[in-house]
Order: structure tokens, then sequence, then C-alpha cells
């Protein structure tokens, strides 16, 4: 008879518990829970006993913060110590009874074996110090993100990724904000395009890709045409539905006077310029306004960025395009560019590439950008394109509808130490335990943790000494670099 039938005021305390004692009865018998017997032991090392008792009192202080009871192995310290080799043998043998979903709470990392046969060095697993070696080109997707705050290591990730897939003979694109990746491009012998408004580097936006095999010219054309009006909206800005009906007609007009349509078959030679487009706006009616905007790119302060021929080549294993000395305005649109002109190529043939996007969020904080990103991302693996997108700008990123479509679309996903005013954000997305926030806070510079799929690790960022002084983002060290190179230079003059 319970306490209610006795007539007594029912205790609540009484009934949780009893509530909780029938669930877990229930799922025993159904099988969806386990019950365990379960010890924590904890064995202390110190060079003093003062030391010793100072680490006991910390740890004693971090438990009962947490309402775990604890209390010493007294007078069976040896029993203690064995219980806690690596010998599976429990001669201490005191227990509580615990089910799963408790008892998990002692694991807040599963620790998965992420060594291939093939791939590379993408660092150290922190929770069993084997290697986490890995090929990004036998997932389901070749796309890898990376969110790190300022001194991170993001960079420096990105780089020593870069330098060691140069050595299994794929082809790498860089877009870069900072000219960060420079003197990596110089090592190996790649290239370096500025591109700025007073560069003597071009890119002309009318380019075409050549199409491939199982593409129609026409296929082709239509998909540029629609990529050339997201670079349009980036330029020119608010339009009404009728001016983006005038630019559609515009773009089309613009080719048609080089006599380009989607009935050409044969891959035309020359291609118009921005000055071309500008005319034939010139002449439709309604278009007064967009005129007056793109008057500034083809006979204004922006003249010298768009319209020119093409005069840059993708023909080194590594290209670095650097937007550095770009207008802090023209940077989303210098990066859509870059991205559409790279895009163009690596649809012309198919072979093992990596195009990395350091800075992602500058595109993403437009929604032509973004849309042109995510529609790489989602597109990428047919051309056997591997996309890394890059940001420390985390809620920038995922704030957009499409930064969190590029994550899902990404197999490969890296976090490196995160600040508190985004961690909350990065857990929520990342589906992270209380232990692997707090982990992602503290962590030192250069780890973090790697996700594969449905598997994650903590990682470590190793690399070798000559790969470090390759790839290095320290100012301290690039600049001992640069003071070695200029007195290697003196000593071979004189």
């Amino acid at each position: 008879m319970d306490e209610s039938e006795q007539g007594k005021v029912r205790n609540p305390i009484l009934d949780t518990a009893i509530g909780d004692i029938e669930d877990l009865r229930d799922k025993i018998q159904q099988g969806t829970d386990k019950f365990f017997q379960f010890g924590l032991y904890i064995t202390l090392y110190a060079d003093s006993v003062k030391d010793l008792d100072d680490q006991q009192a910390k740890i004693k202080g971090l438990l009962d913060a947490q309402l775990i009871y604890t209390k010493p192995a007294t007078f069976r310290m040896k029993e203690g110590f064995l219980s806690t080799l690596p010998l599976n043998n429990d001669v201490l043998n005191d227990h509580i009874p615990l089910n799963t979903e408790p008892i998990s709470s002692v694991f807040p990392f599963v620790s998965y074996d992420l060594t291939r046969d093939s791939g590379i060095l993408f660092g150290v697993n922190t929770h069993n110090n084997s290697l986490i070696l890995f090929d990004r080109f036998t997932l389901p997707n070749y796309n890898t993100v990376v969110f790190g705050q300022s001194g991170g290591g993001k960079s420096y990730t990105v780089k020593l990724e870069i330098l060691r897939n140069l050595m299994l003979d794929t082809e790498v694109f860089i877009i870069d904000p900072e000219n960060e990746y420079k003197y990596l491009a110089e090592t190996v012998g790649g290239s370096i395009v500025n591109i700025s408004i007073a560069s003597d580097s071009h890119i002309n936006p009318f380019d075409l890709p050549t199409p491939q095999e199982d593409e129609s010219f026409k296929d082709v054309f239509r998909t540029h045409v629609l990529d050339m009006s997201g670079l349009f909206r980036l330029m020119l800005g608010q339009m009404s539905p009728e001016e983006e009906s005038l630019l559609d007609e515009a773009i089309i007009q613009t080719y048609a006077i080089k006599d380009i349509t989607m009935e050409t078959t044969v891959m035309p030679t020359e291609v118009p310029l921005l000055s071309d487009f500008k005319n034939v706006l010139d002449g439709l009616r309604g278009a007064e306004s967009l005129v007056n905007r793109i008057k500034k790119y083809t006979d204004g302060t922006f003249s010298g960025f768009l319209n020119h021929p093409t005069n840059v080549a993708l023909d080194k294993k590594l290209v670095v395009f650097s937007i550095r000395d770009m207008e802090e305005e023209l940077k989303p649109i210098a990066m859509y560019l870059v991205l559409n002109y790279i895009w163009a190529k690596v649809r012309s043939q198919k072979r093992r590439r990596i195009l990395a996007v350091d800075e992602a969020w500058w595109l993403l904080k437009y929604e032509a950008g973004g849309a042109f990103l995510f529609n790489i991302a989602k597109r990428a693996r047919k051309y056997f394109l591997g996309l890394t997108t890059i940001s420390q700008d985390v809620a920038d990123f995922l704030g957009s509808q499409y930064g969190k479509a590029i994550v899902t679309n990404s197999s490969l996903q890296l976090l490196l130490k995160q600040s508190p005013a985004s961690i909350d954000l990065v857990q929520q997305t990342f589906n992270l335990t209380d232990s692997e926030k707090f982990y992602l806070l503290e962590s030192p510079v250069g780890q973090g943790l790697f996700f594969a799929g449905t598997n994650h690790v903590g990682i470590r960022v190793v690399a070798s000494y000559t790969e470090d002084q390759i790839i290095t983002s320290d100012p301290r060290q690039i600049m001992e670099i640069e003071k070695a190179k200029q007195e290697l230079a003196q000593a071979a003059k004189s």
C-alpha cells in the first residue's frame, strides 16, 4: 500500500525515484538499456608528498563541485595502484551499479582509429596517439571545412595538407585574402597571381568554360550565364525584378555580338568585355540605373579591375590568387571572379584538384556569393575537386543558410581552438558534448577535433622541421627566414 492509500502526504522525491526505477526496469526488459557494476579509480603522481596532497585537494574540489563523492583507498593503496595499471585486473573491487546513460558521461570521447592504407598524414590522434592518415578523395565527397579563431592554426594546417597533397600529384588553387600562402607557392615552384585594381593580372568574367565530352555547349553556356548573373548582383547591389530580367537579357545579347549563342557548336576564340556589356545595357530601355552603376567598373575608379582580357594561366601545380591589396568593398567581387574563373577551368578537364578558399565568410555575407560557393561544394565531386573552406568568423559562416549547407556537404571537418563567443553555436552545429566544447575552448595552437564522416577524434597537427619552415605563419619565424635568405644571397654575391 502506497502513502496516499494510507492517508499520508505524497513524497514527491520518492515518487520520482519510483518512476525512474520503473522506467529503467522497462528499458532493461526491452533491451534498450544495460546495467553495469562500475568503479572509477584515479592514481595521482607527484614528486613530493606536499605536491601529492595539493593534487588530491584539487581533484577532490573539482569532483565535489560536480556532486561526485570521492574517498581515498585508505589501507588499500597497493590494491588501488595495481587496479589502475593497464593489466585489466581490478583487485580493489569497489563498485556501484550504473546504467548506460550515466556511465556514458565517463567517456566524453569515443576513440576511433582513422588510419587508412593511403592518403596523407593529417596529425596525431590525441586519444590514443595513433596516426590520422586519410585520403579525402576516398570519401563520399572531397570537401573540407576548417573553423578556428585567429591564431589557432587554421592556415598552418591547411598549408600542411596542401604541401603533402602536392606530393600525390594534386593540383591546388588557393584564394588568399592575406598573402599567407606566398612563401609556400614560391618554395614549391607555384605561381602567385595578384588581383587588385592596380595589378597587371586580369581575369575577364566573360570567359567561357570548355564543355566536356558528356556536356553540350548549350548546357555549359546556360549555367555560365547564371553564374555571371550572380557576379553582377554582387557588383550592382539590390535590383528590382525588371532590372534582373534586363540583366539576363543584356548578358545574352553581349555574347551575341561575338556570335556566341545557345546554338553555337564551335568553341569561340573571342569573348566580349565588360565595356561591351555596358554598351548593350545602354541600348536597353529601363536600364539607366544599371548603366550608371556599371560605369565605375568600366570607366570609373574600378575600371582597371574587370574590363580586360584574361592574361593569367593555371599552368602550375599550385596557383595562389592573392587579393590582399584589393579594396575591402571589392573583395567579395574579387573572390567570386576568381572562383568563377577556377570553376570554369575545373569543369573543362577532370583531374585530382583542391580549391582552398580562405576567409570564406567574405562571400557568405552575400546571397549571390553564398549560393555560388554552395553550388561549387555541391557539384565539386563530379569534377574530382575537393573544396576547402576556411573561416575564423564562425557566426557569419554558420549564420548563412549556404554556410550550413556547405558544412553538411563536407565529409571532413576540422575544429581548432574556438572563442567563447562562438563556442555555443559550434557545439549546437556539430552536436558536441560539454567535454568536447571545453576541449575546444582550451586547445593549444594546432589542436582540435577532426571529423571524418560519422567519426571524430582529437587531433594534434604535426609537421617536420622542413615543412614547418615552409608553412609557418608565425611573424617571428618568417622574419628569421627572410633574414637568412638575405644573408645567403649576400654571401653568394661575395
